[in-house]
């Protein structure tokens, strides 16, 4: 008896194969783009978009997220609570640039459609379990399924071996047998491609930092499980302050944010589907030492929109904003919805400094300098010293 395709993957495969043998230019180009996700921009990517789906499952599903990465006997798993696997979902990860998270609500930080590919970075044979059933891909079956449909065609026949058996992998879901592990609601298991493969999921799990559970807020708890151990971090709330435990060692941040619906006209240059989400929010964060003195963040300083793009940050503290970036997802896109987000980014960074939770001439420290990292630090810079002209967060001075 065969295992139960529960997501119509026969469906999907035929579909994808019938539109590559009627046109082979469609297979080279979905062979091309996966490759380049692959490959390029998403090559670094792979926990940070492991952990932004657990996020989304979390906020899909109204409950706060777990995530647990495990990376044992060259397999990483990684499991995560929330919403579970469904059939629009198995179509987007078998669909280039059409994420199934389109109509999610602003909590959602997936947008583009492309991040799974991120997988295949390390690994050939990835496969999603939920407890409503599974789905995997085989880059070695891919191939067969290709070859097989390409007898009589030429073209399909010839763009295969100019590829020497590359293959759009995702564009080809099957079936899968197994269950997430007990107390989680899915699994992706990663059967890692080569040494190198571990090599980069070892040091990728082993970058995780404060940042990850700061910026994707549904997700309270992450555990990483590695041959040197095991780490467990927590993020939650105390105050104005966001408390992360990275095994039971605690950091505060002092937290700014704000958010609210964005006005059409923002949004007129940006993709058709990035339009349904009028919304927009900014966080600020900075550590705090026990006297609540500000601490120069120890995560890399670069903007997050959410997840970390390539845009440094010269400002003494972690910035999350929901600006637009462009298709790399590596950096802002230029336009008025960026120019309106770092004048709303200002605004948080001054209120951030105006409501300091002690009096202290350490905030200082926070105020920016003259050189900028980057033209995305060089506007928000200006923007801010405009702000702090008229934020009163000094101390008073002593009287003589």
């Amino acid at each position: 008896m065969g295992i139960e395709d529960r997501f119509g993957t026969a469906s999907l495969r035929r579909a994808v194969l019938d539109a590559w043998a009627a046109s082979p230019a469609r297979f080279r180009e979905d062979a091309n783009a996966e490759e380049e996700l692959a490959l390029g921009g998403y090559r670094d990517r792979l926990v940070v978009e492991l952990a932004q789906n657990a996020a989304d499952a979390a906020a899909r599903a109204g409950v706060e997220g777990r995530l647990r990465l495990t990376l044992r006997d060259g397999v990483l798993v990684a499991a995560n609570t929330g919403d579970p696997l469904h059939t629009r979902g198995v179509e987007a990860l078998s669909t280039l640039r059409a994420s199934a998270k389109r109509d999610d609500g602003p909590d959602s930080v997936g947008r583009f459609g492309v991040g799974f590919a991120a997988v295949l970075a390390v690994c050939d044979e990835p496969v999603v379990l939920s407890r409503t059933g599974g789905v995997r891909w085989s880059l070695h079956e891919a191939r067969d399924l290709v070859a097989e449909r390409a007898a009589g065609n030429a073209g399909l026949t010839d763009e295969l071996a100019r590829r020497d058996g590359g293959v759009a992998v995702l564009r080809l879901p099957m079936p899968a047998e197994g269950t997430p592990p007990e107390d989680y609601d899915t699994c992706v298991v990663l059967p890692l491609r080569d040494g190198a493969a571990i090599d980069l999921a070892a040091r990728l799990l082993a970058e995780i930092d404060d940042a990850l559970l700061l910026t994707l807020r549904r997700i309270g708890e992450i555990v990483i499980e590695t041959p040197d151990g095991v780490r467990t971090l927590t993020c939650r709330q105390d105050g104005g302050a966001l408390v992360v435990a990275d095994n039971g060692v605690e950091t505060r941040w002092w937290v700014g944010q704000d958010g609210g619906a964005l006005e059409p006209e923002l949004l007129a240059d940006r993709p058709v589907e990035e339009r349904r989400r009028a919304a927009w929010s900014v966080l600020w964060a900075v550590p705090l030492d026990a006297a609540d003195q500000p601490l120069r963040p120890s995560v890399r300083p670069v903007v997050h929109a959410p997840t970390p793009t390539d845009e440094p940050l010269g400002l003494p503290a972690l910035l999350v904003a929901s600006f637009p970036l462009d298709p790399t997802r590596r950096h802002t896109a230029p336009g008025p919805l960026r120019d309106f987000l770092v004048e709303r980014a200002a605004d948080v960074y001054a209120t951030l400094l105006g409501t300091w939770p002690t009096t202290t001439a350490g905030v200082l420290t926070l105020v920016p300098g003259p050189t900028a990292e980057g033209e995305l630090d060089g506007l928000l810079r200006r923007a801010v010293l405009a702000r702090l002209a008229t934020t009163a967060f000094l101390p008073a001075a002593s009287p003589a």
